[in-house]
């Protein structure tokens, strides 16, 4: 494949990272299409481990050009500070392997601002925000009020931007929510330094992408979150603010369709969310504390634990019709390792039907009865296996209903966090 996507298939925190890290080394571009720094992706290289939230995780490779779309919310200051990071860690940076779209969003204090005041009113009913701005700054952008990269880059559009935005954003925090108006000094200043550090990664991105796969370089598209977490097919209002389905690739990249190749959805061996929203799996007995502290289950940006459950196969059913997935990269059957029995969701038992797809409705949903498939489970360290044929059988069995069940075929299998630990069946 020339140019592929990898994306979530669940509720985010799949192993994307991981596995954007480890088919990176066959790819010339890594390009991250949509979402802000309020994801996570963990990379293990040897024995140091990387957290990522904005860079695209082709950066731990010397040779690749890593891109930030114009799909992305970005905020410069978490920008450099992960930059800092990085390069502090012995990652080298420079214009030449990371640009930035000059269509990006920019992420604002005030966004941050209210995205922690609104989150806060909404009381018992909160959706679980990160409070990094991400939402109030795609609302500006869809309200076409936003201020892009390149209006950064062009100080005077800069100025009269934030000045107009700035009074409308400080009506709203004094007025409607009785809290202190930001000083447009200090963000003009802030931003204007930023303005600087910025400049030289800044391109067209489109055109960028567009003549590396013209140019039969291979580009690999990053995704943030998950399915289930997608703007219109997630479990809304439980859900990000941005498309992290297929489709959002064209807009978060500026692409057309016709020149994907593929789409990888990355998905655990279980399920996993974090925050509020309906889980029809989850399991609150000790099997389902027995796997968060088997799998480390603890979100990379927030630090909240996840909530655990048995393999929804109608969510991966889902996943790969609305994002016409060629492939699945299935992570942490390791951890599953040690269970004498495991389950799997087969359909929801609802209104006195079995449905095999998500509800829109939220209510809906809610109501969904798991119906489970259960199967012998595997009490064989897994760890060190390098091939598909060194799994244990009731591990083959495991996926191989994965893929019966989606249609779908599994090309990875993941058994472990390091780069290492990664079986790759060859049939993509």
């Amino acid at each position: 494949m020339s140019a592929f996507i990898v994306l979530g298939s669940q509720w985010g925190d799949e192993g994307k990272g991981k596995m954007t890290d480890y088919l990176a080394k066959d790819v010339d571009v890594v390009v991250r299409f949509q979402g802000g720094n309020n994801a996570g992706h963990t990379v293990r290289v040897g024995d140091k481990e990387y957290k990522l939230h904005i860079i695209p995780s082709g950066i731990l490779y010397k040779d690749k050009v890593n891109v930030i779309g114009n799909g992305v919310v970005l905020d410069p200051e978490a920008l450099f500070q992960e930059i800092d990071y990085l390069e502090k860690a012995g990652v080298d940076i420079q214009p030449d392997n990371l640009m930035i779209s000059d269509r990006a969003q920019l992420i604002m204090p005030y966004h941050k601002i209210l995205d922690g005041i609104k989150e806060r009113s909404r009381g018992k009913k909160d959706i679980g925000t990160t409070g990094k701005g991400i939402g109030p700054c795609y609302t500006d952008k869809m309200e076409r009020s936003g201020i892009r990269v390149c209006d950064l880059i062009n100080q005077d559009v800069f100025k009269e931007n934030l000045k107009e935005n700035l009074k409308i954003k400080n009506d709203i925090i004094t007025k409607v929510y009785g809290e202190n108006a930001l000083d447009f000094d200090s963000i003009y200043d802030q931003y204007i330094e930023y303005r600087k550090k910025l400049a030289p990664y800044v391109k067209d991105i489109s055109v960028e992408v567009y003549n590396s796969i013209k140019s039969n370089k291979k580009v690999l598209f990053e995704g943030a979150q998950g399915t289930l977490l997608d703007i219109d097919y997630g479990t809304y209002p439980y859900v990000t603010s941005s498309s992290t389905i297929a489709g959002g690739v064209c807009i978060g990249a500026g692409i057309g369709p016709t020149l994907i190749t593929g789409a990888i959805g990355v998905a655990k061996a279980y399920t996993t969310r974090v925050g509020k929203g309906p889980f029809p799996t989850e399991l609150f007995d000790d099997t389902g504390g027995w796997i968060r502290k088997s799998g480390r289950e603890y979100g990379v940006t927030t630090g909240r634990a996840r909530r655990c459950g048995w393999l929804d196969l109608v969510i991966l059913k889902t996943s790969s019709r609305v994002s016409g997935l060629t492939n699945f990269a299935i992570t942490k059957i390791d951890t599953l390792g040690g269970l004498e029995k495991v389950k799997v969701c087969t359909g929801y038992k609802f209104n006195g039907k079995i449905i095999d797809y998500v509800p829109a409705s939220l209510q809906d949903l809610a109501k969904c009865e798991p119906v489970y498939e259960e199967f012998d489970g595997w009490d064989k360290d897994i760890e060190n296996a390098k091939t598909y044929d060194e799994l244990p059988e009731n591990a083959k069995i495991y996926l191989n209903k994965i893929e019966e069940f989606t249609n779908t075929k599994i090309s990875i299998v993941s058994v472990g966090p390091g780069r290492e630990q990664t079986i790759n069946l060859n049939n993509m």
